[in-house]
């Protein structure tokens, strides 16, 4: 590391990965200071995601998700945000970080950047807070000065060509769109809007097409000139912070940022500082009880404090300690009392630290809990034991045991933290540099430095009754909330808190006996030795138990030498895809079983050992990972908790309720009924996420369930892979343990872990259905063609990527998410191209010729191809895949893919790149055009949103920029989603032919035999 400022006043921080001259072969990277981010296997959920099916059949390669462990990075963040957006232009500063990308006067062309990283194997993105604004790009190492030197050109000198404004307004009122139907955009917007008139913190961040192009041609404010003017004023580099991370020498890399960055302008101007502004909801909107009526089935309760600006005390973080304490779990917690009772299923609390929730002018402290039906109609109940226990913190005092315990934590975790992309790693260091002092840079986020009651106490203080407001979400509240937010139309109403309750919790507020401080933590790792091998070392997983009840795969790690192990175990059995019911008890079964873990699992949790239980489509996953040393005791705790599954009445209803919810909330987003609808078409005997609905509001008993678990472990087949700082003898114990425990018989025949495929017919077929999700604007479309080569799909996809978006968003503007995916649908391949977009702009069948018109013109430029071109595009894919693991979690999650699947290449990769570097220019231009002529297997999945665009009188049916009528509030606003409309197709899209009975149309296709790519 090395930290240098600018003559121009630039700040940035060096990161050299330098290990060796060699070019290709870069061994031992050692990086203090970075943090793992393997997919997040706590086995909770935040808010806003859905407690979706475990392991996927289709293995979709993410769009943007690519293996780029080895490439350099860098991230730039200014010291502005959307607070200093100007009155009349709300989203100019989120509007002008999409502007300044579009070209720059040393590389005028408009796509320029984003195709040159396309080509090496590189991504980039953006995002606009309330005081800082970040940038970040990611490239292989060999093109990274260039690179920069593009990048840097955006903070130089901007094109910002006048007529792409236009265009671009378009981008930006997407993806606006897209967020209008998440809940907790939703309730940032409301909560934002109760601050004081003029501040900053009610500012309409987002921007739209409303009040970035239609308001200001009203008013005859020149947009150019405006975004032009910002950029000036607020630009500049005396508050730009850098950071960069390559394999090149320290040298070098200070090099080349002093050539390239200084030239960065500097208009010595003061920067932005609200600081001036303290308080915000010091205000009568405050302090009152919120109604919301939310997008998706839920029931939730935010209890929030606006407190000073805590972001000072990050030595201490007191906000850490206190949300420690509330969110925890385990007896004796708040969650645990109101389980008890079944009226909440989770809590989190403290301060996310994104700019809404800690900025210059407050920090915000918020409890949110997600009630049962029974917990929402006690909210005031749930209310007053937190209260209570917050009354109870107060009377304690600070403690200095758990700070003490809290720190060893982290710190731990610090000390062995592996590593992560690079692009993660810049980002959160150059928003560190605007932030903390230089020798705090890489830890300031992380580590609790040290206890001061004083300040715990200062903070715990304001967390009071009378300071708190109350923002109670449910589908309940419908027709009850007359008012509307601005920006979101978001239902609410507001009303004093209930007199008595106030005067209970303001008096001498009782404590609660049931209440009390976490015990010590038995899951604390102590012992950090790295254990000697017991058989001789291997590359790939090996197998070492095999038997007709179970298998184990094993791998030592001696790579990354860190105390820390993966241990996964799929459970297959035969019973969960004979009927949509049986999938339904299985969901069910899953999520009661994390609900008896959670208590006793949740110390472990704490302790940073993570595990996850995932309700696969053929069994059921379980994944632990942390420090080895106490690791078995939390797989033990699992494996336990499964032979001796039960559920109360109460609990029982308690998830079958919110799984209704869970799978309406699945249902009403268009991105996942798309798939659900293409995968009931595509894999045979499938059950769908409406028949699963189906199943469940026909009513199930705690009779069924119990009746289903038992068959459930009569028979099974269980698979395992251990890797890490654990002997093979260790290991072998481990799948011991399993039978042991679970005393099942053996399978009577193999059962399949992937589904069979259907064939699809050589004509064009288009399934339309209306989206569930009712009133709301956005549609999906996915054009997805079956194919059969899979090395030529995967670099035909990388070639597609940069054009695609640069045709179908930039130039098209249809849609903010803009992509293309190979597919692997239970072994069958595929590629599509997919749009999400708005039906009060565009109708799915116009964005469906647009992916047509993009495909066939794509087909001109695959022709004009040079040979140097593709070997360009070759050399950069065979990098992507010949990058090492930057820890040990991401071998094991490819390792894992192979088991799960029963395919067990686990040189896969290596054979990957073997097929690649034999394949030729012609052989991908005969794949592209074979399957895109007479012979192709096409399949369009089109779910329609409403809008005036697809005949909507209803709904969103009103057109960008009209006002709905104030306070209609009749007729629900929930649709219904046990069954699929499916519609007609328009003669515009003629020769093809539209599928209105999803069964009628698969039950006479042949089917694929049983698929595994294995060569």
């Amino acid at each position: 590391f090395r930290y240098i400022e600018l003559d121009n006043g630039l700040r940035a921080l060096l990161i050299s990965d330098y290990s060796g001259p060699a070019e290709g072969e870069d061994s031992d990277e050692d990086n203090e200071g970075e943090e793992e981010e393997e997919e997040d296997e706590s086995g909770e959920e935040t808010e806003e995601d859905d407690e979706d099916r475990g392991s996927d059949d289709d293995e979709d390669y993410d769009h943007d998700g690519k293996n780029k462990k080895g490439n350099s990075a860098a991230a730039l963040c200014v010291g502005v945000g959307s607070f200093s957006d100007p009155s009349d232009l709300p989203g100019l500063a989120h509007f002008l970080e999409h502007m300044v990308f579009l070209g720059s006067e040393k590389y005028p062309s408009e796509n320029g950047f984003d195709s040159f990283l396309k080509k090496h194997g590189g991504s980039n993105n953006a995002t606009t807070d309330c005081e800082r604004t970040i940038f970040q790009f990611d490239v292989q190492r060999k093109s990274f000065k260039e690179a920069l030197d593009r990048w840097a050109q955006f903070f130089i000198c901007p094109l910002m060509i006048r007529d792409a404004i236009d265009r671009e307004v378009e981008a930006v009122d997407s993806e606006y769109q897209l967020a209008k139907p998440s809940d907790s955009s939703r309730k940032e917007m409301l909560f934002g809007s109760l601050a004081k008139p003029g501040h900053p913190m009610g500012n309409f961040c987002w921007g739209n097409a409303q009040t970035l192009k239609q308001e200001p041609k009203k008013k005859k404010i020149n947009v150019y000139k405006r975004l032009r003017a910002f950029w000036k004023k607020h630009y500049s580099a005396h508050y730009m912070t850098l950071a960069v991370q390559s394999k090149e020498k320290l040298d070098t890399l200070e090099e080349w940022v002093r050539e390239i960055f200084s030239k960065v302008p500097n208009n010595g101007l003061p920067k932005p500082d609200f600081s001036d502004m303290p308080d915000p909801f010091e205000t009568p909107a405050f302090n009152k009880l919120y109604r919301v009526v939310p997008v998706r089935k839920v029931h939730a309760l935010n209890i929030t404090w606006a407190l000073p600006p805590q972001e000072k005390h990050y030595r201490v973080k007191p906000l850490h300690y206190i949300s420690w304490l509330i969110g925890h779990e385990g007896t004796g917690s708040i969650l645990s009392v109101l389980r008890k009772k079944c009226w909440a299923l989770t809590l989190f609390g403290g301060n996310s630290e994104s700019g809404f929730d800690q900025n210059t002018t407050y920090s915000i402290f918020s409890i949110s809990i997600t009630l049962t039906d029974e917990g929402f109609q006690n909210f005031y109940e749930v209310t007053h034991l937190v209260f209570q226990y917050l009354k109870m913190l107060q009377t304690l005092g600070p403690q200095q045991r758990i700070y003490e315990e809290i720190q060893r934590i982290e710190a731990n975790e610090f000390h062995y933290q592996e590593q992560v992309d690079p692009i993660e790693y810049v980002d959160d260091i150059c928003e560190n540099m605007q932030l903390f002092p230089k020798e705090d840079f890489l830890t300031g986020d992380q580590l609790m430095f040290e206890f001061s009651p004083e300040v715990i106490s200062a903070a715990l203080s304001l967390l009071t009754p009378e300071k708190a407001n109350l923002m109670l979400l449910s589908p309940e509240h419908e027709g009850q909330c007359p008012l509307r937010e601005k920006w979101f139309d978001t239902q609410y109403s507001v009303e004093d808190i209930q007199q008595e309750w106030m005067k209970r919790w303001t008096g001498s507020l009782e404590l609660n006996s049931d209440l009390h401080l976490p015990a010590e933590n038995k899951f604390i790792a102590t012992d950090f030795t790295l254990k000697p091998s017991d058989c001789s070392d291997t590359e790939f997983p090996v197998r070492i138990a095999d038997s007709d009840r179970g298998c184990l795969w094993y791998k030592k790690d001696n790579k990354f030498k860190i105390p820390k192990a993966y241990i996964r175990f799929h459970i297959i059995s035969p019973v969960i895809q004979q009927s949509a019911t049986n999938v339904v008890l299985f969901d069910l079964l899953v999520n009661i079983l994390g609900h008896n873990l959670a208590e006793p699992a949740y110390e472990a949790e704490v302790a940073q050992l993570g595990y996850k239980l995932a309700a696969g489509e053929h069994g059921l996953a379980i994944k632990v990972k942390g420090f080895n040393h106490k690791l078995p005791l939390l797989f033990h705790l699992i494996i336990d908790h499964l032979a001796d599954f039960s559920a109360s009445p109460d609990v029982f209803s308690m998830f079958a309720e919110q799984l209704k919810k869970t799978y309406f909330n699945i249902l009403i987003k268009p991105e996942k009924l798309c798939k659900d609808v293409r995968l009931l078409i595509l894999e045979h005997s499938r059950w769908s996420m409406v028949e699963k609905y189906q199943a469940l509001t026909a009513g199930l008993t705690i009779d069924k369930l119990m009746e289903f678990c038992r068959s459930f472990r009569t028979e099974l087949y269980t698979e395992g892979l251990v890797q890490g700082n654990f002997s093979s003898a260790e290991s072998v114990q481990f799948l011991q343990y399993v039978t042991d425990k679970l005393q099942f018989s053996k399978l009577p025949a193999e059962v399949p872990v992937i589904f069979r495929v259907v064939e699809l017919p050589l004509k064009h077929h288009i399934c339309k259905v209306k989206s569930l999700n009712k009133g709301d604007a956005n549609s999906e479309v996915t054009v997805y063609y079956q194919v059969h080569i899979y090395r030529t799909s995967n670099l035909s996809f990388m070639y597609m990527e940069e054009p695609c978006f640069d045709f179908l968003r930039t130039k098209e503007t249809l849609g903010y998410h803009v992509y293309p995916t190979c597919r692997n649908t239970s072994g069958v391949l595929g590629f599509s191209v997919t749009v999400a977009t708005q039906a009060t702009k565009f109708n799915t069948e116009l964005v469906e010729l647009k992916i047509e018109e993009f495909l066939a013109s794509f087909g001109e430029t695959l022709n004009a191809l040079t040979e140097e071109a593709f070997n360009t595009q070759v050399t950069a894919l065979v990098k992507l895949k010949e990058c090492e693991d930057t820890h040990l979690g991401e071998e094991v999650h490819r390792n894992w893919a192979e088991v799960v699947t029963q395919q067990y290449v686990f040189d896969r990769l290596n054979r990957e790149i073997e097929a690649l570097k034999q394949m030729t220019r012609a052989e991908l231009i005969s794949w592209f055009q074979e399957h895109r002529g007479q012979n192709c297997r096409k399949l369009s999945v089109h779910v329609v949103g409403f809008g005036a665009e697809e005949n909507d009188e209803d709904g969103g049916g009103k057109k960008q920029g009209e006002e709905g009528e104030k306070g209609d509030i009749t007729g629900s606003t929930y649709g219904e989603v046990s069954k699929l409309t499916f519609l007609p197709t328009s003669p515009k899209m003629a020769g093809a032919v539209a599928i209105m009975d999803i069964p009628a149309f698969t039950k006479d296709l042949p089917l694929f035999p049983y698929h595994k790519i294995l060569e």
